[in-house]
């Protein structure tokens, strides 16, 4: 099997693997080396900067022990089957980042002959890339469950970030359709890689995890309060979330016909968001009686209706802490508030010059004693008011000679 074959088969077995963004990390650099991981990231991440990164995305290979009913790559599943070497690997990342195709290198693998086999194999990539040719660039690595610490650490050394993906949210479910996992199996490798970058390294590792979302019964509320215990143990930077995509057909998993619950992912993302950045707690977004994200709003909004007695909130007066809670409002819209608001007392005008859009925001604050709708807070009325706003269209993909080519031509 050619090279390009391989590449073919790999990087598309590797798609599903949503858990691999920029960790934030800068490498110390090597003198002759090439390649930098300063502000940079993969799989097409934004970094701090704003820059769009690209990445190698690839399986080491899919040949697999595990039949993990929702994997594509699960022993039992007739699919075409490769294996680079990690000779292959290495020169393959070299070669593209030479031709500036890449940034970087995300790598996994299925389990071939054992975990420490596997793990091996990742290891004297990382070896190569790093010792022979003076790679800089940014790596990320899925550890393998399972594996030796020995070789757990020294891949971990290597990476600028790894992570071991849980999958399913409850042991239960993965007793049901991962019987080779474990929660606690998954998560060891991350503990170790932990422990030895506190010990031995001047910045924590980076470290991700995914969890699959749709193919299992458990409900928003417990994937929230597993995510918010891991950031809590500072076991992760980040949780990735993956609507599940039925790809196999197996008694129990949802039909093939089900649609990914995209939305329900996308509200996922947003309550994350809150729970690291905004200062809620997982309990707060969402209890035993309300255990779903509503779907038809953003997890803030939906937690300022139901707490209306908390509102309205003085623009002018009232601390960052409370304002981040404001619907409307984000991080760089209470930043400029706070800037601005220490030279003198804000008004409506202000906000709209900030380009602060008043959509939701004017139900839920005040501007200097005075309310910004002519009504009392109301859940009904307001939940209908925003319901009834226009949706924005969807974007069409622009062309490059749909509108230019006729024109040009008609110049000529």
């Amino acid at each position: 099997m050619t090279i390009e074959q391989k590449l073919s088969i790999l990087t598309d077995s590797a798609k599903y693997d949503v858990s691999c963004s920029s960790s934030g990390s800068v490498r110390t650099l090597d003198f002759g080396g090439v390649g930098s991981v300063g502000n940079g990231g993969i799989c097409h991440a934004y970094s701090a900067d704003g820059r769009c990164i690209s990445l190698l995305k690839i399986l080491l290979t899919n040949y697999c022990l595990y039949d993990c009913a929702y994997c594509v790559n699960r022993i039992s599943n007739d699919i075409r089957r490769a294996a680079f070497t990690p000779e292959e690997v290495a020169e393959l990342t070299i070669n593209f980042y030479r031709r500036n195709m890449i940034e970087g290198l995300f790598l996994s693998s299925g389990i071939i002959t054992s975990e420490d086999h596997t793990m091996r194999l990742i290891l004297k990539t990382l070896q190569l890339l790093r010792h022979s040719y003076g790679f800089n660039g940014y790596v990320h690595v899925k550890l393998i469950p399972g594996a030796s610490e020995e070789l757990i650490i020294q891949t971990a050394a290597l990476a600028d970030r790894v992570s071991s993906n849980i999958e399913l949210p409850s042991s239960a479910s993965l007793a049901l359709l991962a019987p080779d996992k474990t929660r606690e199996k998954v998560l060891q490798p991350l503990t170790m890689a932990k422990n030895y970058s506190l010990e031995h390294q001047k910045r924590p590792i980076g470290m991700s995890t995914q969890l699959i979302i749709g193919a299992t019964p458990e409900n928003d509320l417990d994937i929230l309060r597993l995510s918010s215990s891991l950031y809590d143990k500072a076991m992760l930077k980040r949780v990735y979330y993956s609507a599940y995509i039925p790809i196999n057909n197996t008694k129990n998993l949802p039909a093939l016909t089900t649609p990914p619950p995209l939305l329900r992912e996308h509200r996922l993302y947003q309550a994350d968001w809150l729970i690291r950045f905004y200062g809620f707690g997982f309990e707060e977004i969402l209890n035993e009686e309300t255990p779903y994200l509503d779907e038809r709003f953003d997890p803030k909004l939906s937690w300022a209706l139901r707490n209306l007695h908390l509102f309205p909130i003085e623009i002018n007066t009232a601390e960052r802490e409370i304002l981040l809670r404001i619907p409307g409002l984000g991080v760089r819209g209470v930043n400029k508030i706070l800037k601005a608001r220490r030279f003198r007392a804000l008004n409506v005008y202000d906000l709209e010059t900030m380009k602060i859009s008043l959509k939701r925001l004017r139900y839920f604050v005040t501007v200097r004693g005075k309310l910004l709708v002519d009504h009392s807070l109301d859940y009904q009325q307001i939940q209908t008011e925003l319901l009834l706003l226009p949706k924005p269209s969807p974007a069409a993909q622009p062309t490059l000679f749909d509108h230019f080519y006729p024109t040009v031509m008609g110049e000529l």
